[in-house]
């Protein structure tokens, strides 16, 4: 798993709407919260989503992105976020390409794509990642506590 310190990799894909998104543009901009998470429309998913959806204009203020990422379709992707009101993008990894750059491990004895939650600063550098299966609320959380360090 990427360490707290390392630069995190450059990812690249179509968000749900079909428009490209590219972190190398955003870090160095922005700091950024990637949050990966096993699958749209599902309890726990759906409440870490909405968690972070609560929360949005409060990691805007904080000069911060969202971003989310499963394996789903894009397709299932854009009726995720249109049914709850998503306003950040959602990224589908399908081919588990930005899973395997961020070394993400899967839960569950590794039967389930893992949740875990990386916090990047504006110099691309992990500064927290966070990892619950089962307090999606405390992703959030910690998320804006860290950023709020990082101003």
């Amino acid at each position: 798993m990427l360490k707290v310190g390392e630069k995190v990799p450059f990812i690249a894909g179509p968000d749900q709407h079909g428009d490209e998104l590219r972190t190398a543009e955003l870090l160095h901009k922005k700091n950024v919260v990637i949050y990966f998470y096993p699958k749209d429309e599902t309890g726990g998913c759906t409440a870490q989503a909405c968690s972070f959806r609560d929360a949005y204009e409060d990691f805007l203020a904080l000069d911060c992105e969202v971003i989310g990422i499963s394996g789903d379709s894009l397709q299932s992707h854009e009726k995720f976020a249109a049914h709850h009101r998503l306003p950040f993008r959602l990224l589908s990894d399908s081919d588990k390409i930005i899973r395997k750059a961020f070394q993400v491990p899967r839960d569950f004895l590794g039967l389930l794509p893992g949740r875990y939650t990386y916090v990047v600063n504006k110099e691309g550098v992990l500064v927290d990642v966070f990892h619950s299966t089962n307090n999606m609320n405390a992703h959030i959380v910690n998320a804006l506590e860290i950023i709020k360090k990082q101003k």
